[in-house]
């Protein structure tokens, strides 16, 4: 009998135990009112209250400047990759945007804009197969540009940005989905950063994007409503009936947050946690990170098994000592480690034993 299960997944990935039990002690009867959080209108002041509650607390626990907004969109960061162009490439009067491509979902985040604008990729890491960050260069950058999109950490291939690009003029746009509130950052050096729930934030299906107020009223007369930004805006994210238990949720994952000392000791532990897998990757010959070294992310950990047929062996005897969804992206195979905020240090912990114990039973 496995007494705690962990999830690995990359998402939808696991959340904080006391946010799931909080949400099963209000699930039938929210604060006294006699029915559940899903069933109270959009419109009504207590669910009002939970949103502007959950903005305020991002504000908080970030340090948010005044002049940035934030907006719930549907769709996740994939719909995102579209609205962006649509609200921004009219900044420029060649409706060019730049790309800066550091694995699949940057990849495809400039394909999405390309039906949208002109995209020009500025660096590109696809020929040693995303293990890296490019070097990016101001002079890369053309000033004439809408934006620079950049995928801050590469879920995949466990690459992050260890240092974020100099725009220029040229406003930066973050995808953020796989570490928004895993570590300190300045936001007044991002035009928009966004990220889908699913990782660090809540449920699946709607992202949280933060946008600095001057790039707002430049999109596409043809934007759809419902991608439109600065009717998002407008609207307090409420222009048709939203996510009313996603942003629930968001509200309760950011009390736990705070509760855990917020997002500068959330790093500390974030850290540590990579830590302890990296140290057992680079001390044996039994694993090989696939980034390198100095790009690595803090919440994925990707690697292979240097034995042929033992991959499918250690996902199955991991997944029976209750180390879940461990299996690495279809593209990359091996092994996969998604080490979000939620998961706790003796999740980890167990992970690393079971990686050494499996190491000397079969290196």
């Amino acid at each position: 009998m496995i007494d705690k299960v962990y999830n690995f997944g990359a998402g939808p990935a696991m959340l904080p135990e006391p946010v799931m039990r909080k949400i099963r002690e209000e699930w039938l009867d929210y604060r006294g009112m006699g029915v559940s959080i899903i069933e109270i209108s959009h419109r009504a002041d207590e669910f009002i209250a939970v949103l502007e509650e959950a903005k305020s607390l991002f504000r908080e626990l970030t340090g948010l400047p005044a002049n940035y907004r934030i907006l719930f969109m549907h769709g996740g960061a994939r719909m995102v990759f579209s609205a962006l162009p649509l609200n921004f490439a009219g900044r420029s009067a060649t409706r060019q945007c730049l790309y800066a491509e550091t694995g699949n979902f940057a990849k495809v985040a400039a394909q999405e804009a390309q039906k949208f604008c002109q995209v020009k990729t500025v660096i590109s890491s696809a020929a040693s197969g995303y293990d890296h960050i490019p070097a990016l260069p101001l002079e890369l950058i053309d000033q004439d540009a809408a934006y620079l999109h950049i995928t801050a950490n590469n879920t995949i291939f466990g690459t992050r940005w260890n240092k974020f690009p100099d725009g220029g003029r040229v406003p930066l746009i973050a995808d953020m989905t796989s570490e928004l509130l895993s570590r300190q950052i300045d936001y007044n050096r991002f035009g928009v950063v966004y990220a889908g729930l699913q990782k660090n934030l809540g449920p699946s299906g709607m992202a949280m994007v933060i946008v600095r107020d001057d790039l707002l009223g430049y999109a596409d007369g043809a934007t759809p409503t419902l991608l439109d930004f600065t009717r998002a805006d407008k609207d307090n994210s409420l222009t048709n009936t939203t996510n009313t238990f996603a942003i629930y949720v968001i509200k309760l994952v950011l009390e736990w947050l705070k509760e855990q000392g917020g997002v500068a000791a959330m790093e500390k532990t974030n850290e540590a946690k990579a830590a302890r897998l990296y140290q057992v990757i680079d001390g044996s010959d039994f694993y090989r990170g696939i980034a390198q070294p100095e790009h690595r992310s803090i919440m994925n950990v990707s690697f292979l098994l240097n034995g042929d047929g033992l991959t499918d062996k250690f996902l199955q005897q991991a997944e029976g000592r209750g180390l879940y969804a461990l299996k690495g992206y279809r593209s990359v195979g091996g092994v996969r480690a998604s080490i979000y905020n939620p998961m706790p240090m003796a999740g980890v912990e167990k992970l690393a034993s079971f990686m050494e114990e499996f190491a000397r039973a079969h290196g």
